[in-house]
């Protein structure tokens, strides 16, 4: 495996609750989008990777559902994968193209990510699709992993994830004395950064005391603290040199600098050295060259606002148990050190599962580029996503790292 791998172009859609949109009319969306942002047409595309989770539970469609979604776009006959691992989904894909373009087997690859998961009638379904995101015939053990780490036995009318992030929550402000405050704060930058995001799904900016005094959900976490069930597609155009070259858009294209894919393991929960998000990010920065030092943007998967303050300390951008007080310095806001997030996070912009890992790519890009407006990061050269999914054992069941660069 060798030779340099680009992004050449991205495209996120709106996120949010669209009723009236299909896993078609999104996918289309933002293929085309990207497709034009590339410089590119169908006809360039040698490879396509389709990322979703919830079309099988809640549509029916069980299998080849990229074949199926990209067939109106008059891509066919060439190779489709069909990519699920869980909220990691869509970053996997990224990894498989990369992999795919070092390989030599061609010059210019597709990715797509796309989720439909806004059903009002279909509530169960919706409920059954986050629990199957943990080992169905291990409930019992994940209940008594919730309750051993401080947390409370699952609820009605929430996510089991939200039990599980909240547990862990508590955790870790019995171990650094972090505070509801400090989860408040982190939510109330990101929602103050994502009003400034037109494709995100909430655009309210907010005080630390209104994420305080929103719903509760689950101690510590009020509904401001929570990513939302959303509707959404993201996707990019990946390419060697050689279809860089082909395609004329180098003045445009962000290099990939690292990229790395690991899954959990059977550390002791106390054991954070080996937390499956660290071990990514070790990997993504060695494949670099790279520590975090050098990191000028990060988007990080807070699918609560803990796991924000928890992804900081896996990505070395601030040691365990500081988070609390980079953040009232304003370390990680926009204007500060290492801003993460900018792009509203999940809380603030959505979070369409398959598509969320390609849109914190989207969000990257956009910020190396320069093209972020409002919360635009200054003379941002390297970048990093983490994007986690799934919970097996006492951690994500699968994490990818990622490092991007400016390449002009």
């Amino acid at each position: 495996m060798s030779g340099e791998v680009f992004i050449a172009g991205i495209s996120m859609t709106r996120f949010g609750k669209r009723l009236d949109d299909t896993v078609k009319s999104l996918t289309a969306e933002a293929v085309t989008a990207a497709l034009s942002n590339a410089g590119a047409t169908i006809d360039d595309i040698e490879a396509a990777w389709f990322s979703n989770t919830r079309q099988p539970m809640l549509e029916g469609q069980n299998t080849v559902r990229g074949q199926i979604a990209l067939r109106p776009l008059g891509l066919t006959g060439i190779p489709v994968t069909n990519v699920e691992n869980a909220c990691a989904s869509g970053s996997t894909a990224l990894l498989s193209a990369i992999h795919w373009v070092k390989a030599g087997a061609g010059d210019v690859a597709l990715i797509v990510g796309v989720e439909k998961m806004v059903w009002p009638d279909r509530p169960d379904r919706v409920a059954a699709a986050f629990a199957g995101g943990t080992d169905i015939h291990d409930r019992e053990g994940v209940v008594a992993y919730i309750r051993a780490m401080g947390g409370e036995a699952p609820g009605p009318d929430r996510s089991l994830f939200m039990d599980l992030y909240a547990a862990q929550a508590r955790a870790h402000m019995a171990r650094h004395g972090t505070t509801q405050e400090d989860f408040a704060r982190v939510a109330a930058k990101n929602h103050t950064a994502g009003a400034a995001n037109d494709r995100a799904q909430y655009r309210t900016p907010m005080t630390v005391d209104q994420v305080l005094a929103d719903k509760p959900v689950v101690f510590p976490f009020t509904r401001a603290m929570c990513a939302p069930v959303s509707d959404g597609a993201a996707a990019a155009v990946v390419v060697s040199d050689r279809g860089l070259a082909r395609l004329g858009g180098a003045s445009r294209a962000v290099r990939v600098r690292g990229c790395a894919l690991v899954s959990a393991s059977d550390r002791a929960a106390n054991d954070l050295e080996n937390h499956i998000g660290k071990r990514a990010a070790t990997k993504a920065f060695e494949e670099a060259g790279l520590g975090p030092d050098a990191v000028d943007v990060a988007e990080v998967h807070d699918a609560t606002s803990y796991a924000e303050v928890q992804q900081i300390e896996n990505l070395g951008l601030a040691g365990p148990g500081t988070v609390g007080a980079r953040l009232r310095a304003g370390d990680f806001a926009l204007g500060g050190r290492t801003p993460v997030n900018p792009s509203g996070g999940l809380v603030s912009k959505g979070h369409p599962v398959g598509a969320t890992g390609i849109a914190q790519i989207y969000e990257l890009i956009t910020q190396l580029r320069g093209e972020a407006g409002g919360r635009q990061v200054e003379n941002a050269r390297i970048a990093v996503a983490e994007n986690g999914g799934g919970f097996l054992g006492v951690e994500e069941a699968a994490t990818v790292v990622t490092v991007l660069e400016r390449a002009a």
